[in-house]
């Protein structure tokens, strides 16, 4: 319930230098007060607002007595001057596992209950202290793993998104005030803007959201990532690639075909691009059947990919089961990069596969060797160069993209109709659904249901 007062710990649980729990709601002081007792003669109700206050930490011994189990630091934060909105006390306590434990189960027990995954994010949306995305933006901040995702995420929190949707809100609104009037009072001239400057209002509206829309595929290849398949023939190279992305030794990698048996995953950066990436089986005809099932596991991962590395030999011509494999890729509906690897070994076989894919590029996954035209070109195909995810409003998410997205055709039906000479009164329910579906977008206008989705995802504490 929103008018529960809660309590968590909001550092991650574990041995550490120090520990913070974090109380929210209208008893806060009050609890709080009960478990941190300032060592000067002034109680915590009396504390100034964001200036910390040293003292003893209390906890309940299992008499029915309250004694002191550690000293530490509260922070008080009064409503509406906090995260939450709320009064909201923070205390800091040393970072011992029972210790910690110990401090939560004496909040809980002075009166708070604990904290739901994002409930403290939740209330501060619910409090109209973020927009629901900058609390997604909060989110991809604790899940970032690449620098790219972090400085997206952290756009976001700015609320650059919030404001271009609120100023494309504020546009809708105006264009239905005139159009209501002109209903109202046919017969007047009332209204703002006439039908021409409604038309051209209407048309900007259609910019500006188509513009917002395009943002998503640099925000879906940033934040959420790339699905990306690297596939090929035995013994071509396959893992080294994979192995150079991440950074690491992540996969086995030797001279023996049939190394790889089943599909390793991990998410690492390329250029700006977020790739969801999966090494897998050679293919190749086999009647092991372990192999069989790893190649199987291909298939599968090569059905749901975004984008495709194929990686072949490229210090060599390409055998027939390689063409045959070219053309196979050529027909799937993901983006295909032919990967010629080796350069490393001399020669470069290019104009076999230059003949057969519409990208290709030449690498030594040994040295690193054409690493940066790799992550250029992936760039090139997923993100817009011109968009600087720094500054600019950008969608990183599909409930997101489905919200403007919906907004848009909203807003081409009005102007579709306006234009075809229809009488004004029939562009009102698309001009009010694409207002409806741009207020989603940052959440003025959303469901309970998807609140409650998005907030689920957080961890305790946040």
């Amino acid at each position: 319930m929103l008018g529960d007062t809660i309590a968590a710990v909001s550092t991650p649980r574990g041995k550490g230098g120090v520990a913070l729990l974090r109380v929210s709601g209208e008893g806060a002081l009050a609890i709080c007060a009960r478990v941190f007792r300032p060592k000067g003669s002034k109680a915590l109700a009396d504390a100034p607002s964001r200036h910390a206050v040293y003292g003893e930490i209390l906890a309940p011994n299992g008499e029915g007595e309250w004694v002191s189990v550690d000293d530490g630091i509260a922070t008080v934060f009064r409503a509406p001057a906090s995260f939450t909105g709320e009064d909201t006390v923070e205390i800091c306590c040393h970072g011992g596992m029972l210790l910690t434990e110990t401090v939560l189960t004496a909040l809980l027990a002075a009166g708070a209950r604990p904290a739901e995954a994002g409930e403290f994010t939740r209330r501060a949306f619910l409090n109209g202290k973020m927009g629901l995305s900058s609390a997604e933006a909060l989110g991809n901040i604790l899940e970032a793993q690449t620098r790219e995702q972090l400085t997206l995420a952290h756009t976001g929190m700015q609320g650059r998104l919030e404001a271009r949707c609120a100023e494309i809100y504020e546009s809708l609104r105006k264009i239905l005030a005139s159009i209501y009037v002109k209903i109202d009072y046919p017969d007047e001239d009332l209204a703002d803007l006439s039908r021409e400057e409604i038309v051209s209002a209407l048309k900007i509206c259609k910019e500006q959201i188509h513009a917002l829309v395009a943002t998503y595929r640099t925000g879906h290849a940033i934040a959420e990532g790339i699905p990306t398949v690297i596939c090929g023939r035995p013994n071509v190279g396959k893992s080294s690639l994979y192995n150079r992305i991440v950074g690491r030794e992540a996969a086995i990698v030797t001279s023996v075909e049939g190394t790889t048996r089943d599909v390793l995953t991990e998410t690492a950066a390329l250029g700006r691009v977020t790739l969801r990436l999966f090494d897998t089986a050679g293919l190749h005809e086999t009647e092991d059947p372990v192999e069989r099932i790893g190649i199987d596991r291909t298939k599968q991962a090569l059905a749901e990919a975004e984008l495709v590395l194929a990686v072949f030999d490229g210090s060599r011509a390409p055998t027939k089961e390689e063409l045959h494999l070219a053309e196979q890729l050529r027909e799937s509906g993901a983006v295909t990069v032919a990967v010629l690897n080796k350069t490393d070994l001399g020669k470069v076989c290019e104009e076999e596969y230059r003949t057969r894919f519409a990208h290709t590029v030449s690498i030594s996954a040994q040295n690193g060797e054409g690493m940066d035209a790799l992550a250029a070109l992936v760039e090139r195909l997923f993100t817009d160069g011109a968009l600087d995810s720094r500054r600019d409003a950008v969608l990183t998410n599909a409930r997101q993209h489905a919200s403007a997205y919906t907004a848009l055709e909203a807003v081409c039906r009005a102007l579709n109709a306006l234009e075809a000479g229809f009488p004004i009164d029939m562009c009102c329910t698309d001009a009010e659904a694409a207002m409806s579906s741009i207020a989603e977008v940052d959440g003025r206008a959303v469901s309970e249901d998807i609140v409650s989705e998005i907030f689920s995802h957080f961890c305790v504490g946040k």
